[in-house]
């Protein structure tokens, strides 16, 4: 059995210490993108998606990590797996219970794959 995988709405931008202020500070004064509202996380409204810029002190350089969804995640990481994509779960804790999961593309980008929390 396969699983329909799709993008998902977040990209997440994980910027190191040193870059942080400044990068924020493009977005929000350079670009004047909108703020994602009612969340504390920072996060701008990138087209149809959500870009949050996460602060990552223990990483020298900026990372994106993107997400996808798929119906059913235990699917979706069976055949990600008879694929050969590489899953590291311990990369971010993601919660007891979610129905989701951490894959790496052929060039090291982290991808999360999970059930949306809605169809």
């Amino acid at each position: 059995m396969t699983s329909k995988i799709k993008g998902g709405l977040n990209i997440a931008m994980k910027v190191p210490t040193h870059l942080y202020a400044e990068t924020v500070a493009f977005y929000r004064d350079v670009l004047k993108l909108e703020r994602v509202p009612d969340r504390p996380e920072v996060g701008f409204l990138f087209g149809p998606n959500q870009l949050w810029i996460d602060e990552a002190p223990g990483h020298s350089q900026s990372e994106i990590w993107l997400e996808l969804f798929a119906p059913e995640f235990a699917t979706a990481a069976a055949q990600l797996s008879a694929a050969g994509v590489i899953r590291n779960d311990a990369i971010e804790p993601l919660g007891e219970g979610f129905r989701g999961g951490w894959f790496f593309n052929p060039a090291g980008i982290v991808h999360m794959v999970r059930e949306p929390d809605a169809w």
